[in-house]
C-alpha cells in the first residue's frame, strides 16, 4: 500500500457519512438511509476501509460477515470511482483474505456481477459451484 493510503478497520463519523454517499453511487446500494449504514456497520463482523492520508478521505470499502470457522461473506466491494484502476480492489481482497481473525475460515465468499467473474477469478475465487443457485427473499 502506498505511503498516501491508510488501511482501517473502523470508520469515523464522517466516513461513515461518505459511505452512504458511496452506496448512493452504486445499482446494489442505491437507497440504504444513514441511519441503515450505521446499524449495519454495528452489526458487521469484519470490515475493511482504505483511506487517503492527507484528507482521511474514504476511497475504498469491504465487509464480511463470518462464523469464524466454515463461511466468511464478502459483501459491499467498492473502490471510489477516481481511485479505480490502481489496484485497490485487489488490495481490498487481500486485506481480507490475509485477515488473521479469518485465517482458519475454510471458505471465503461472495456474489458478483458475471463481468466481474475474471476479477475475482485471478485473486484465486472459483464460479464452479455448479448446482449451487443465488437465491433471495425481500423483506423490504
Amino acid at each position: 500500500m502506498t505511503n498516501t493510503i491508510w488501511q482501517l478497520e473502523t470508520l469515523n463519523n464522517r466516513q461513515i457519512e461518505q459511505l452512504h454517499e458511496m452506496f448512493q453511487l452504486e445499482w446494489w446500494t442505491q437507497g440504504r438511509t444513514l441511519a441503515d449504514v450505521r446499524r449495519m456497520l454495528d452489526n458487521t463482523d469484519i470490515m475493511v476501509a482504505f483511506c487517503e492520508v492527507r484528507t482521511g478521505d474514504l476511497i475504498a470499502f469491504t465487509r464480511v460477515l463470518t462464523d469464524y470457522t466454515y463461511k466468511a461473506l464478502l459483501l459491499d466491494m467498492m473502490v471510489r470511482s477516481d481511485y479505480r484502476s490502481i489496484g485497490l480492489g485487489k488490495q481490498l481482497v487481500a486485506s481480507v483474505l490475509n485477515h488473521e481473525q479469518l485465517s482458519d475460515v475454510s471458505h471465503v465468499e461472495l456474489y458478483c456481477l458475471p463481468e466481474m467473474v475474471p476479477f475475482y477469478r485471478e485473486l484465486g475465487f472459483t464460479n464452479q459451484l455448479k448446482p449451487l443457485q443465488f437465491m433471495r427473499r425481500t423483506r423490504r
